[in-house]
């Protein structure tokens, strides 16, 4: 009788439907992976194995099996909010437990952890004070959200063009007249600037001033003589410039700045280089993740800083991660054991901030294959309707 066989059908179409209908469920959930019903056919034999006109007896569902392609990547408006490009998933510890997931929705918690809805922190490589990546294993991403302190200026470069064309300067220098001097610089924080002023042929006074104080009670801080070619003679070391600073920072900072590219050619004066490497103390502004995963804090001061690096995971065998709800996937026997590495890193994706990735539900096949799975359950009960009637001939021969 083939009651069994319809019975079966109906069981794995009913099966069928709710895998459908769960990928429906989550078509739009961020990093959702659609999965597939997969079907076996059951056939019975003799312990001898005897027969090779062996009679179906049915279908079950051999398998769920989740799909981990691609999904969609749109744009958002949190730099927390981070997409996976390609293979892997981000590492989750909530209490020592992990978990893996593609759903990138973060945000910081009261402590500075990057955590998800569930609570669940973001795991990854951190950095020492000076922005260091300390690749080793995985932990929980920190991120400081204090001042950065300042730094002194320990060294400083700067290239200018004295103009060739300019006439040696009677008198003497006076940064608060402009006539006493051909061109000058610009500093920040401690304001720092430079006077180049003519004194005769080829030769060249630097003045300097700090917070609009003469440092040389002027005095010429340095003086250059150029070459024909334009060029400076010689080989001139650093200037040192004394700028003046509070008594508990010491009274006086002295400040080395590299001259040697400066040229005089028949132009105009121009500053090509300014650079120097300390700087004032500044306030968080803002965060943003690199496709690498490196965190990088930004500061009112314009100090850019690694706060951190992401980590992904990557499974030999994805699809035997087994789903824990809440978009996390916990590791198995079957999945392998979990690689981790910073993103772009081998076969693992790169990092895309400010994105989600996309459920990879296709709504519109889910449909059609919504449809296909209701034919079958009503073709599997019509085959358990007829062997009903035929069952009812039977019992009313006489």
């Amino acid at each position: 009788m083939s009651f069994q066989q319809g019975l079966s059908g109906l069981n794995a179409a009913s099966r069928n439907l709710d895998v459908i209908g769960n990928n429906v469920a989550n078509a739009n959930t961020v990093g959702a992976k659609a999965s597939r019903a997969e079907f076996a056919d059951i056939y019975a034999t003799s312990l001898s194995g005897a027969g090779s006109f062996a009679n179906g007896i049915g279908v079950t569902v051999a398998n769920i099996a989740q799909q981990f392609t691609q999904g969609d990547i749109s744009n958002t408006n949190s730099a927390l909010d981070l997409a996976v490009n390609g293979r892997g998933f981000f590492r989750m510890s909530n209490g020592g437990e992990l978990s893996y997931t593609r759903n990138g929705q973060f945000q910081l918690d009261k402590d500075g952890f990057i955590v998800n809805a569930q609570g669940g922190r973001l795991t990854g490589y951190p950095a020492d004070a000076s922005g260091r990546i300390n690749a080793g294993v995985p932990s929980e991403l920190r991120l400081q959200t204090g001042d950065v302190a300042p730094k002194p200026t320990g060294n400083g470069r700067i290239t200018v063009n004295l103009d060739a064309r300019a006439a040696a300067l009677p008198g003497s220098f006076s940064p608060t007249d402009g006539t006493s001097y051909q061109g000058a610089t610009q500093g920040a924080e401690h304001l720092v600037v430079l006077y180049f002023r003519k004194v005769a042929d080829n030769q060249w006074d630097v003045h300097a001033t700090s917070n609009g104080v003469d440092l040389g009670a002027g005095s010429a801080v340095g003086s250059y003589t150029f070459g024909a070619d334009g060029r400076l003679s010689g080989s001139p070391g650093p200037l040192s410039v004394n700028v003046p600073v509070s008594s508990s920072a010491g009274g006086t900072m002295t400040v080395p700045l590299d001259l040697s590219g400066m040229t005089q050619f028949g132009s105009s004066f121009s500053v090509s280089e300014l650079t120097q490497d300390g700087y004032a103390a500044g306030r968080l502004s803002a965060f943003s993740v690199a496709s690498d995963g490196t965190i990088l804090a930004r500061y009112t001061n314009g100090q850019t800083l690694a706060q951190g690096r992401v980590a992904l995971v990557n499974f030999t065998n994805p699809q035997g991660l087994q789903p824990l709800g809440g978009n996390q996937w916990a590791e198995t026997t079957e999945s392998g054991e979990p690689m981790a590495g910073a993103p772009g890193a081998g076969v693992l994706g790169a990092i895309q901030s400010g994105a989600l990735e996309q459920s990879n539900v296709d709504l519109t096949a889910e449909l059609v294959n919504m449809i296909t799975a209701q034919r079958v359950y009503q073709a599997n009960a019509q085959t358990i309707r007829t062997q009903d009637q035929v069952m009812q001939t039977i019992v009313n021969l006489r």
